[in-house]
């Protein structure tokens, strides 16, 4: 099989579909793998380190070119014009919050497996877990900077001083970014409050963190007076391939104190805020109503080879999979991977994305 490696274009994305040990070992077997020149850049790897692993350097057309693309970020409108239908596209997708993009793939024919929805043996979502590990440790980095007066906070220090109390963070959502989450903020001596649906999961961490955070059942009453007081609110709520729900509405920002922070890790999936709206690392936060928001859409492409390397460790079995069996065939003989399948032949595959964007779904077994 012929795999392609395109440079990233979404603006100010570092990362990369595969680093050149990954390459080696597509190469090992006998596949092809055509990088475009400098995709590695962002993560200090070169040409010649992917040449030395066997991959062929060529241009965008030759990477788009390829059987199976392999990216990190989802399409952009002129790269899915690019795609064809007898090609596979293996990348995150996050298409609950964008129609266009749907449309536009299914528009290709082209087989596009999401990362975000391949499912685990033990359950979970393997491929999305590395990234979630790294916007839940970045989300308190960037909430602390946030909260500087010179970006607009309310000059407070997560960690306080002693004699002067601690900041207070929010943490909405008990999965693998907010205990992520949780894990920095608890070490950086905050104040730490985490909400969740599941009992299960609150008895969990709470275990697990001792007595150095509380864990509330999340209603909107117990999160509508937690916020009264917080500091710093971060949204980590994830339903598997669809729109995160709305747990802070605008009304809400009214009782919150001036200059504290939401950072929305959920803004892939539309946002857990109802005031979120994308932003980039170059222009990373806004205001609305006295409330700072942090609301990234790419959060880990600010550490790319950390990220970079964390992804791979995650994607490279399925890649290999998806080689040596031929697409089709590997998606049929894998339930965690064909539940990664969200678009193909023209056809939503993935029930809550379809849901979500009210659009017609067909199942992917249908399809295969």
């Amino acid at each position: 099989m012929r795999i392609g490696v395109p440079k990233e274009i979404k603006k100010l994305e570092y990362r990369v579909g595969m680093t050149p040990d990954s390459v080696l070992e597509l190469t090992r077997l006998g596949h092809e793998v055509i990088v475009e020149t400098g995709a590695g850049a962002g993560i200090d790897m070169t040409d010649e380190q992917y040449v030395e692993a066997g991959a062929e350097i060529g241009d965008t057309d030759a990477a788009w070119a390829a059987d199976m693309i392999v990216k990190v970020k989802e399409p952009q409108p002129a790269e899915c014009e690019r795609l064809r239908a007898d090609q596979t596209l293996f990348t995150y997708l996050h298409l609950a919050a964008d129609k266009p993009q749907a449309e536009a793939l299914a528009r290709s024919g082209a087989l596009c497996i999401a990362y975000e929805t391949v499912t685990g043996a033990t359950g979970g979502l393997p491929l999305l877990r590395p990234m979630s590990e790294v916007a839940g440790r970045m989300s308190v980095q960037v909430g602390a900077w946030c909260l500087e007066k010179a970006q607009g906070g309310r000059g407070t220090l997560l960690g306080g001083v002693p004699g002067v109390s601690s900041g207070e963070v929010v943490i909405l959502g008990g999965g693998v970014s907010g205990f992520n989450a949780a894990q920095m903020a608890v070490g950086l001596h905050a104040d730490v409050t985490l909400f969740d649906v599941s009992i299960n999961r609150l008895e969990e961490l709470d275990e697990l963190f001792k007595n150095r955070l509380q864990t509330v059942y999340a209603t909107r009453g117990a999160i509508t007076e937690a916020i009264r007081t917080a500091d710093l609110v971060i949204g980590a709520v994830l339903v598997p391939g669809a729109a995160a729900p709305k747990l802070v509405t605008r009304d809400m920002l009214s009782l919150m104190k001036p200059g504290a922070v939401l950072v929305d890790i959920a803004i892939d999936q539309g946002g857990c805020f109802e005031t979120s709206k994308p932003t980039s690392h170059d222009d990373p936060i806004y205001t609305v109503d006295g409330i700072v928001h942090y609301c990234v859409a790419n959060m880990p492409g600010a550490v790319p080879r950390t990220s970079t390397f964390a992804l791979n460790n995650r994607t490279l079995p399925h890649i290999v999979n998806l080689a040596e069996h031929g697409p089709r065939e590997a998606l049929r003989r894998d339930v965690h991977l064909r539940n990664g399948l969200n678009v193909a032949d023209g056809h939503i595959t993935c029930e809550p994305v379809a849901t979500s964007l009210d659009m017609a779904y067909k199942p992917a077994d249908s399809v295969l």
